[in-house]
């Protein structure tokens, strides 16, 4: 964290702290909190990497979305956004089938 992201947290932090609301009691749990913390976001961060370059290519459909669904349930991410990288992620033919459908699709499986 660098800038404004660290004024930002240290500002929460001592917010938590002055109203007794504080998740650790010494400076090692606070050490270790906030490096739990950076682990789950990087790894967070590398999943949706995954899933903004994951692509159906060579794979039978079945597989694409079995990979997809695998990926995004790590990702964190929710309904459009999910919904759009996995359409981005389609063969060519397919999202033109997509694209010429009347309806609008919500969900993977549609």
């Amino acid at each position: 964290m660098q800038g404004e992201m660290v004024e930002a947290w240290k500002d929460n932090l001592l917010n938590k702290l002055s109203k007794g609301k504080s998740e650790v009691e010494t400076a090692e749990e606070l050490f270790s909190k906030t490096r739990n913390k950076f682990e789950e976001t990087a790894e967070e961060k590398r999943k949706v990497e995954q899933l903004r370059t994951i692509e159906q290519r060579g794979r039978t459909y079945n597989e694409y979305v079995q990979e997809f669904k695998k990926i995004a349930r790590e990702s964190r991410y929710k309904k459009q956004p999910l919904i759009e990288e996995f359409k981005r992620g389609l063969s060519r033919r397919i999202r033109r089938k997509l694209v010429e459908a009347k309806s609008s699709l919500c969900t993977i499986e549609e």
